[in-house]
């Protein structure tokens, strides 16, 4: 039975048919899909390949989740600095062996097939103890700040891809604000895949009449689609293993965990259900992502995480049907098949990507201030202010500041890609610390 509160849409196919929910389900694909083939444009790693394991992952995560939890899983950021640990060829662990670069992905995808195992032992835990009791050391007084965050730290991508092409950007960005407050029916439930189909048609038309982005280069480049086959099956390798690449690549899987703990309760508030303590639990949904992470990086795929641009597409249309983001996981499965249909979605500018972003990565922020704000945190407290306060420095000094790294052996391991993890630990030790009450 289809329920509706406050217009949040729990049944799509019921409340809004089929033919719309197939739509939302495109949309959910769009948001995802620039910063989950951005990994492996980076990293080395096969685009179709990337593309089968968020979309098979993302229903491994289903099935463990029951159904209940609308997630995607898309490409890890967080893995990144580690695969670039394994295989720069000037500075990686296996500089100078002369092992292939295709070799020292193998070996790449072997360590995050190992470390994330750590997944299924923190839900092992989590069952072992109980939720709530892990849940005292993580309450809103520190995920809240950190999923504020989560949202600050993808504001400089919205920026940066939106600077290719302003014009682009402003007009991506004023769709999804007219559709999204003025829309009316089904124009107010696909503001984001409205404004990127339409900026598109801007963008050809613009093109064509010989506008360029602002470094001068053309606005799209359609030499990768003129050489994509309509057809072709994505290149899979096999893992490979070796301890000190499974050394290098462990400290990566507790970015990705307090991610997803972060996402969770992001999607708990969002969706006004408890999917940490309740159904299906954050044991459930831990194992559920760790398994996804095993199948993507044993074929040849990256570390896949529950992502925050579809969680921004949820909050703003409030279509909290799990269905819809399986249906973007089978599109993601079909694209993976089909290099021509792929290009020509990755045609898409950056600056199109920036502008819509604006507005998703502030959701993500603005809920993690909700999420205080609902659970009353006392800031006349000073033990309040300071975990907060601990935890926002350290993340945006980590991540914006001056880089600082650490070595493994000749490799240097900046701290950066771990500013959301170091927070988050402070924030936890110093709420475990610190005396609930002043004296």
């Amino acid at each position: 039975m289809s329920t509706e509160k406050n217009g949040i849409i729990k049944d799509s196919f019921a409340q809004l048919g089929v033919p719309k929910t197939l739509l939302l389900g495109l949309q959910h694909m769009f948001a995802m899909f620039g910063a989950t083939v951005l990994v492996p444009l980076i990293s080395g790693l096969s685009v179709q390949v990337t593309l089968i394991g968020v979309g098979v992952g993302t229903l491994i995560f289903h099935f463990f989740a029951r159904g209940r939890v609308p997630a995607f899983l898309g490409s890890s950021f967080a893995f990144l600095v580690g695969i670039q640990a394994i295989t720069d060829p000037v500075y990686g662990i296996y500089a100078g062996s002369g092992m292939s670069q295709a070799e020292k992905l193998q070996y790449a995808g072997g360590a995050i097939f190992v470390v994330s195992f750590v997944y299924l032992l923190m839900a092992a835990v989590i069952k072992l103890i109980g939720v709530q009791r892990v849940m005292k050391f993580i309450p809103p007084v520190v995920t809240g700040p950190v999923v504020v965050l989560i949202g600050i730290m993808l504001a400089p991508f919205a920026i940066n891809q939106s600077a290719t092409n302003p014009l682009l950007a402003v007009v991506a960005f004023v769709i999804v604000l007219i559709a999204s407050v003025w829309g009316k029916g089904m124009l107010k439930v696909i503001p984001l895949f409205l404004s990127i189909v339409i900026t598109y048609f801007v963008a050809l038309l613009l093109h064509n009449l010989g506008f360029t982005n602002l470094d001068g280069g053309a606005i799209f480049n359609f030499t990768q689609i003129a050489a994509a086959p309509p057809v072709g099956l994505p290149g899979f390798t096999i893992a490979r293993f070796d301890i000190v690449a499974i050394i290098v690549m462990l400290p990566f899987a507790l970015a990705t965990m307090v991610e997803h703990i972060g996402d969770m309760v992001v999607l708990s508030t969002i969706c006004e259900e408890d999917f940490v303590e309740g159904k299906p639990g954050l044991p459930r949904t831990l194992m559920g992502d760790g398994l996804a992470t095993c199948f993507s990086a044993f074929f040849g795929g990256p570390a896949t995480t529950t992502y925050g641009e579809n969680t921004g597409v949820i909050a703003l249309t409030k279509i909290q049907d799990a269905r819809v983001l399986m249906l973007a996981a089978c599109y993601a499965i079909v694209l993976a098949f089909s290099p021509i249909f792929a290009a020509i979605i990755y045609s898409i500018p950056d600056a199109i990507i920036g502008g819509v972003s604006f507005i998703l990565y502030g959701m993500i922020a603005a809920v993690g201030l909700r999420t205080m704000v609902e659970a009353k945190i006392n800031f006349n407290h000073n033990r309040n202010l300071i975990i907060v306060a601990v935890i926002f420095v350290t993340g945006l000094g980590l991540n914006f500041g001056n880089p600082i790294s650490f070595n493994i052996g000749d490799t240097a391991i900046p701290l950066d890609s771990l500013g959301l993890a170091i927070a988050t630990i402070l924030g936890i030790l110093l709420n475990a610390i610190l005396p609930k009450e002043e004296q």
